[in-house]
C-alpha cells in the first residue's frame, strides 16, 4: 500500500530537531531507519502529517569508548556496530546481537536507536540493555535528562520518552574484561522476530557465579529483567539443578502471547530453553572453555 500525504523535514542538528518536533507537536514524528515507522505508514497503521529525518544530524552518530562506560549515538546502524572491532572486544553481546537482527540490508539502514527507542517487544536491543544496564539519553526542548533502560519501557510501543524528545544515545557501564555473555534467539526464518530470546551478562570468580543479568526479549509486552532468575544461578558452578531453577524462575514472569509464532505456554516453554542456553553460553565464556 502507498502511506498517506506527509510533509517531510531533513534538520541539520538536533537543535533543530527537538524544535520541529516541539512546534509540530503529535503530528511528526522522527525518522530513522526507517524499517519499522515506514511498513506501518504503508500499512495505513501509522499516518503522520510529518517525518523528521534525523539522517543529517551528526550529534546522533559515533561511539565513544571510555574507560567506564559506552556510549553509542542513536543514529549507529547495526552494520556499523558488526563493523566495530574495539566495541566488540569490549561488548561483544552487541555484536552477537545485532547479527541476528533482521538480515544484511535492514541491518545495513536500521539503527540502535529505532530499535530502542519504538517499544516494539520484538526488537531485539532493548532486552540487552537492561541487562548490561544500560542508560538512555533523552533530549528535547527543555533540555537533556537520562532514563535506565530498566525503567524506559512501560506498555507495548509506549515508553517514557516525552512529547518532543528524542532519543539521542546509549551509555552502557563496560564490563570487566573476562567477563560472560550470550544472546539466545528462536525465530521461525531469517529476518524473523524471536519468538522467544535470552540476553545474559555475568561474571565468574572462583568457578562460581558471582553477578548476573537477564534480559528475555518478545515474552511479554516489554522486555523482561528476570531478577529471581539471575539470583537462582549466583554463587552456583551452574550445576544443572541451578540451570533448571533459573529457567522455572524465567518462565514464571513471562507472558507471552498466542501467535503465528505458537501458542503461549509452548513460546514460555521455549523462552526457557533460551535462558538455559544463554546461560550456559555465557558461563562457559567467562570461564575459557566458550
Amino acid at each position: 500500500m502507498i502511506p498517506p500525504p506527509f510533509d517531510y523535514h531533513r534538520p541539520s542538528s538536533l537543535a533543530e530537531a527537538t524544535a520541529l518536533l516541539a512546534r509540530l507537536g503529535e503530528e511528526a514524528r522522527p525518522l530513522a531507519g526507517g524499517h519499522s515507522l515506514l511498513p506501518m505508514m504503508k500499512l495505513r497503521l501509522a499516518s503522520p502529517a510529518h517525518l523528521v529525518d534525523l539522517g543529517e544530524v551528526a550529534e546522533l552518530r559515533g561511539i565513544a569508548i571510555g574507560s567506564d562506560r559506552v556510549r553509542i549515538g542513536a543514529m549507529v546502524t547495526q552494520r556499523a556496530i558488526l563493523a566495530d572491532e574495539e566495541l566488540a572486544r569490549v561488548l561483544p553481546i552487541l555484536r552477537e546481537t545485532a547479527f541476528q537482527i533482521a538480515d544484511p540490508q535492514v541491518r545495513a539502514r536500521g539503527t540502535i536507536g529505532g530499535n530502542l527507542a519504538n517499544g516494539d517487544p520484538g526488537n531485539d536491543m532493548p532486552a540487552v540493555m537492561v541487562a548490561l544496564d544500560a542508560s538512555y539519553v533523552l533530549v528535547g526542548t527543555a533540555g537533556e535528562r537520562r532514563v535506565p533502560a530498566r525503567g524506559f519501557y512501560e506498555a507495548a510501543y509506549v515508553t517514557a520518552l516525552r512529547a518532543g524528545e528524542i532519543l539521542a544515545a546509549v551509555e552502557i557501564p563496560r564490563p570487566p574484561t573476562g567477563h560472560g555473555w550470550a544472546y539466545e534467539k528462536l525465530k521461525r526464518k531469517v529476518g524473523d522476530y524471536a519468538t522467544a530470546a535470552a540476553a545474559v551478562v555475568l561474571e565468574v570468580g572462583g568457578g562460581r557465579v558471582v553477578r548476573c543479568a537477564i534480559g528475555l526479549t518478545n515474552l511479554a509486552d516489554t522486555p523482561l529483567l528476570a531478577e529471581a532468575a539471575a539470583l537462582a544461578v549466583i554463587g552456583t558452578e551452574l550445576d544443572p539443578q541451578a540451570l533448571a531453577k533459573a529457567a522455572a524462575e524465567a518462565e514464571a514472569i513471562m507472558q507471552p502471547a498466542s501467535d503465528g509464532r505458537g501458542p503461549a505456554r509452548y513460546r514460555r516453554k521455549v523462552g526457557g530453553v533460551m535462558v538455559r542456553r544463554a546461560l550456559e553460553k555465557a558461563f562457559a565464556r567467562a570461564t575459557g572453555r566458550g
